[in-house]
């Protein structure tokens, strides 16, 4: 007799009364099934790398000895891994030219048209672009208002031509506050306008 026949034989043996519990107990010993669980998807954030690559960092600065005085700008260029560094000195201009030509300066190093995130520490500058004053300036002949005309034009214009042929967001940094890049165009700035050679601003008309 095999091992299942004799279980049946002991089992039709048992009194009508102890199958209920029986069956109970038999009950017990299946394996439990756990229920089926929905797979969590993962999300991931959308990589900000593509952004990084694409996407030229520059810091500028200017610095002036006087305002007018002897000035020399100082601008960081980060393209991937290439990085340059650009400054000159100037015999009689200002504080304000200084900080616009770091800029120009900048942008017209750049081979082809690109997308840049410009630093500077320069209100001037950075309202007069994100805030569209410099384009209104250009538009009503370099009238800041009726009674008064808006300085720098020439300067202006070259900055409003780069930006027709790259894509510029200026973003205005706190000047001394420890950003290295900053610091690093505020000492290029400033080394430049005690350099020997100093160049004539042409469009300086003090």
């Amino acid at each position: 007799m095999d091992y299942k026949s004799k279980i049946m034989t002991e089992v039709e043996a048992l009194p009508e009364s102890l199958l209920p519990e029986l069956f109970t107990y038999v009950k017990t010993l299946q394996p439990k099934v756990a229920a089926p669980t929905k797979s969590k998807l993962t999300i991931k954030p959308k990589s900000q790398s593509s952004v990084a690559e694409n996407t030229i960092i520059i810091y500028t600065d200017g610095a002036c000895t006087g305002n007018p005085g002897k000035g020399g700008y100082g601008a960081v260029i980060i393209d991937g891994d290439r990085r340059e560094e650009l400054s000159a000195g100037y015999k009689l201009t200002t504080n304000n030219r200084m900080e616009m030509m770091g800029a120009i300066a900048a942008l017209e190093s750049l081979k082809s048209n690109s997308k840049v995130k410009l630093h500077s520490d320069s209100k001037y500058i950075v309202d007069a672009m994100v805030k569209g004053w410099a384009k209104k300036w250009q538009a009503n002949g370099w009238r800041r208002n009726s009674k008064e005309m808006a300085k720098n034009p020439d300067l202006w214009q070259e900055l409003l031509d780069h930006c027709k042929i790259h894509d510029v967001e200026f973003v205005w940094v706190k000047a001394h506050a420890g950003i290295p890049e900053n610091e690093r165009c505020d000492r290029l700035a400033v080394a430049a306008a005690h350099g020997s050679n100093l160049i004539t601003d042409r469009g300086y008309a003090g």
